[in-house]
């Protein structure tokens, strides 16, 4: 899809006149069941031309079928809802509609449609059309699931005159089972319901949530009575409960996000109404009394344009590039695409469709490939030699990258590393790129080789030092460095910046029995494969690194310059932290830095295996609490735990 929302030269009755032609272009082709665009990208274009004319006679229009069935005009309004895409725009409106309670339903992903009975007898089912006539679609309907020839209610015909209105879904087992090949149910089941010769029908199925009765009779009063009228009669409804206040809809829109995963049928957000069936209100072309208080996507259909490659250290890593979409109230245009192995397992190619997704914190990532026809693609260029120092790349699968150990880039890299990991602050990013770039530094054990006077010359210019002043700065760094020579093995390791071999990993290993330096570096990769949580080609890149590097890590220890922390040493030995939310008498970076002189370990996130969570608002409801909660994990305060340091 080329580039939709961008319009920089073009003015403002340009931009509504291209977002008009482009909403009614997307609209008829998601009501012929062939949708183009996502569900993200159709709202963004609407958003868009309501910013610029929010009279636009194109927002007040629902859709149009195609012409090859019978139009047929609805006897109950089928207009579109108000949405609220998050909270602060559901509570913006909740102000604003204040109700003894609040009714809520699931909002499903599928296609309209309106049953028509007369005494009882099912005449026409007619979809949404333009919201005022749709096409009449009876005889596929009646393969359907929950679409009722007659309305029985306990044991006798009820002459109910009148319409039924629904959402026609496709389970995702049917989906999965027979229509994989359709980028998701609801575009699977837009398109069967209608083919003109009414095939694949019977794998629909129709969950109801509305009904009017034309003939004056009364079945229901309220928006509950309705339902289990509904309910009576047979039809398969809609979920529904009742909120008290609009901090409870929040809430429960929160818990049914994590629990829809588990259902057997898409929704994609919730209807929120009032309890009074507000006639007036209902047959606007957009009604006021209710709205669509949407989810934040956690996946979306989008198409690959191009794939960069990150270089980190050796390793190119590839990063997929595709049409904006949103995740989870987020822009995502980039998702990493991990390695060589995992392109080619997906087949992904420059003008694919994939699926990118998003689970709560985690970085998005391609998730698949939409098989689909006739679409262009092209194969992804591999980067083939080394952009720095020109040697040619190797291809593991695992991973590609530069086998030189002496590239530039690598040691400049592992340099920046170091001093993240060690966490020498004072020699930060700057001075040692200079230091570098001037061959001061070309390894690790430079670092350790620095003096106050081969420091200077970065801090007083030629003057000062003829002068004999003193560099309060480089006898900083130097102090800064000479600090750092005590150091946990697992951080000491991880400073030597190989692939997968982090400092939580490192401690893994020690925890296995692999508890020394040497008892590390003579570790085969069989041993490390064996450990729980390894596998042969995490095993292979760790012991690659360890090799590479053993000559100049056994040199700083031998040596005394580095003398290595006990694996027991420390009051937090063996306990790990994860720490959220402000701290007040220090600074996040300096509780980690005490948390891991002390012998323990940091975590960005809740675990099971975690010993602590860290937070001055321990009462809170926030994600990790609840986490933290549901796991049985102690949760701390900053006063809790400097008493555990103490």
């Amino acid at each position: 899809m080329t580039e939709l929302f961008d319009m920089p030269n073009q003015s403002d009755s340009q931009k509504i006149k291209e977002l008009e032609s482009l909403i009614l272009r997307y609209q008829q082709s998601y009501y012929n069941g062939e949708g183009e665009i996502s569900d993200v990208e159709f709202d963004k274009l609407w958003d868009q031309l309501k910013e610029l004319n929010p009279d636009s006679p194109i927002l007040k229009k629902v859709g149009a079928d195609s012409g090859n069935f019978t139009k047929t005009a609805h006897v109950m309004p089928m207009g579109s809802q108000e949405k609220a895409a998050n909270p602060e725009q559901f509570l913006e409106w909740a102000n604003k509609h204040v109700y003894n309670e609040y009714l809520v339903e699931y909002k499903l992903d599928g296609a309209s449609l309106e049953l028509q009975y007369q005494n009882g007898e099912l005449v026409k089912a007619v979809t949404r059309g333009n919201g005022s006539i749709g096409d009449d679609i009876t005889a596929n309907a009646k393969k359907m699931k929950g679409v009722l020839p007659q309305i029985i209610c306990n044991g006798k015909k009820l002459p109910f005159t009148g319409g039924v209105r629904g959402e026609v879904i496709m389970t995702h087992e049917v989906h999965q089972k027979y229509f994989s090949d359709k980028a998701n149910c609801r575009n699977a089941a837009n398109g069967l319901m209608k083919r003109k010769d009414g095939q694949g029908s019977e794998y629909l199925t129709l969950i109801t949530y509305d009904a009017l009765s034309t003939d004056g009779q009364i079945y229901f009063s309220t928006e509950q009575e309705k339902i289990k009228w509904l309910i009576d009669c047979g039809f398969n409804v809609v979920k529904l409960v009742i909120c008290k206040n609009p901090q409870r809809v929040i809430a429960y829109r929160a818990k049914v996000m994590e629990e829809r995963k588990a259902l057997d049928y898409d929704i994609d957000g919730l209807v929120v109404k009032e309890s009074k069936i507000n006639f007036e209100d209902a047959a606007r072309a957009r009604p006021d009394r209710q709205i669509a208080f949407k989810f934040s996507l956690e996946e979306a259909v989008s198409t690959l344009r191009k794939v960069e490659w990150s270089i980190n250290g050796s390793t190119y890593t590839p990063v997929a590039i595709f049409d904006e979409v949103e995740l989870n109230g987020t822009k995502v245009q980039r998702a990493s695409l991990a390695n060589p192995d995992t392109m080619r397992n997906l087949g992904v190619k420059i003008g694919s469709h994939v699926v990118v997704v998003k689970r709560g914190e985690i970085i998005p990532k391609i998730e698949s490939v939409v098989e689909e026809k006739n679409i262009e693609t092209s194969e992804i260029p591999y980067p083939q030699v080394c952009e720095v120092c020109g040697s040619k790349l190797v291809d593991e699968g695992s991973r590609l990258y530069c086998p030189n150990k002496k590239c530039s880039k690598r040691i400049l890299h592992q340099l920046l590393k170091f001093q993240q990991i060690i966490d020498i602050r004072d020699l930060g990013e700057t001075l040692i790129t200079q230091l570098f770039n001037d061959k001061v530094l070309q390894s690790i054990s430079d670092i350790y080789k620095l003096t106050v006077e081969s420091l200077t010359p970065y801090f007083l210019n030629e003057e000062s030092i003829e002068a004999e002043k003193r560099s309060l700065g480089a006898e900083k760094v130097y102090k800064s460095i000479q600090a750092h020579r005590n150091i946990k093995l697992s951080t000491f390791l991880a400073g030597f910046d190989i692939d997968d071999f982090g400092e939580t990993t490192a401690e893994k290993l020690i925890s296995a029995g692999f508890n020394t330096l040497e008892k590390m570096l003579s570790a085969s990769e069989d041993e490390i494969a064996n450990v729980y949580g390894f596998a042969s080609i995490m095993a292979h890149t760790i012991k690659e690194g360890l090799t590479e590097n053993a000559e100049e890590m056994q040199s700083l220890v031998n040596s005394g310059v580095i003398s290595l922390q006990s694996a027991l040493d420390g009051k937090l030995s063996g306990k790990s932290f994860c720490f959220t939310g402000e701290l007040t008498t220090m600074k996040r970076a300096d509780a980690e830095q005490l948390v891991k002189k002390n012998g323990g370990s940091i975590k960005s996130s809740v675990t099971k295996d975690l010993s602590y969570l860290v937070t001055n608002d321990t009462t809170s409801g926030s994600s990790k609490n609840q986490k933290a909660a549901k796991l049985g994990i102690p949760v701390i305060n900053e006063k809790d735990f400097l008493e555990l340091v103490k």
